[in-house]
């Protein structure tokens, strides 16, 4: 009896591997105040993971995607990827979220020598100097943020205000706000660091408003970037409110609740509905086909992640490593993902450098 059970639980092992090879793991912060926007990044990326694993997987295998928690702590991810690294054995790192995260794991890259494929972030520590294990798969957040601003000054909107959460990732994407404040000649009429951890707004939202600021940068996480436009507009101010794509979810919209109209949110990726680009529609063609009612801009960033994903396996071929993955990404050159090409060299692993600006409407969606 006891040498069956065993016998049943090793076939039931081997063919949980034969249908399951091509692991990729995922730490990211599904819990806290980033897990809208994960969530939909990670819906969008089984949309083309599962459309592959239906047609028969790559070379024959299926992809599995492990999503795991790291509870939005760079500490937790470098735990939690370590063990995917080292216990799953996954092929590679994917669509995690957060620049300290994103920093804390190029260590673990080198020593394990596994590539990370469509890092949730803009940060421009992963663009430049290039990282030999880091393929990004969106513009940079400085981009973003110096075209943000020019766009407000363009309009007339010269008196602008900066939130940024006290972290890398404020500091970085500040940095590409100062580009876009030189290249308007202007400054900005405050500058205020924040905590990343429950942060209170109500003083600076105040001085925001006494200094009366046409528009206010924030630079923060889904949750404290709700929490800050709230705190605005309670205390008075009726500043032009404009935040970057890593706030580019439906979740975002409805942690803003009433106060979502009108707010700017900066784009990495075309415009979710604009079916003229192929990706578009093929990533809405699989959101119908399993029920859903279309896709967001945070779930297209997970789409493209995963074509790029795929597209790297085909080309690694049969019973891929990590370094003939990594070989292979480095290898893409003027990859149509529908209507965007992806490029990486071994001096380019920016992949795209597309950037756009929407505006939430009065319906509670994103508008270009």
């Amino acid at each position: 009896m006891r040498h069956r059970l065993l016998v049943a639980i090793a076939l039931t092992i081997l063919l949980a591997q034969a249908h399951a090879q091509l692991r990729i793991g995922q730490p990211s912060g599904f819990s806290g105040s980033v897990a809208a926007g994960v969530k939909e990044n990670t819906e969008g990326a089984r949309l083309y993971f599962d459309a592959v694993n239906a047609r028969g997987g790559v070379h024959g295998e299926k992809i599995e995607l492990i999503s795991v928690d790291d509870k939005f702590d760079p500490k937790v991810t470098v735990q939690v990827a370590r063990e995917l690294i080292t216990q799953r054995g996954v092929l590679a790192l994917f669509l995690n979220r957060g620049t300290p995260h994103s920093e804390a794991l190029l260590p673990l890259l080198a020593e394990h020598q596994v590539p990370r494929v469509a890092p949730s972030t803009g940060a421009m520590v992963l663009h430049q100097p290039v990282n030999p294990w880091v393929f990004n798969v969106r513009a940079t957040y400085q981009r973003e943020a110096a075209r943000a601003v020019e766009h407000l000054a363009s309009i007339g909107q010269n008196r602008i205000a900066i939130i940024e959460t006290d972290d890398s990732f404020g500091a970085d994407s500040a940095a590409g706000a100062m580009q876009g404040f030189a290249k308007a000649k202007l400054e900005p009429v405050l500058r205020q660091k924040t905590p990343r951890d429950k942060p209170d707004y109500s003083a600076v939202a105040a001085e925001i408003a006494q200094r009366q600021a046409h528009a206010v940068m924030v630079i923060a996480s889904a949750g404290n970037t709700a929490n800050a436009v709230k705190a605005l507009r309670a205390a008075g101010s009726r500043a032009q409110v404009v935040t970057l794509s890593n706030n580019a979810s439906d979740g975002f919209i409805q942690l803003l609740g009433e106060h979502a109209r009108g707010v700017i949110v900066t784009q990495v990726f075309p415009n979710e509905r604009s079916v003229s680009y192929p990706l578009i529609k093929e990533a809405q063609d699989l959101a119908k086909a399993k029920g859903l009612a279309g896709v967001s801009p945070a779930m297209m960033e997970g789409f493209a992640g995963a074509k790029v994903v795929v597209e790297g396996l085909r080309r690694a071929g049969p019973k891929p490593t990590p370094q003939k993955l990594r070989d292979a990404l480095e290898g893409l050159s003027r990859y149509d993902l529908g209507g965007l090409t992806v490029s990486y060299s071994p001096g380019n692993h920016t992949g795209l450098d597309f950037a756009d600006l929407s505006i939430i409407d009065a319906s509670g969606r994103f508008r270009r």
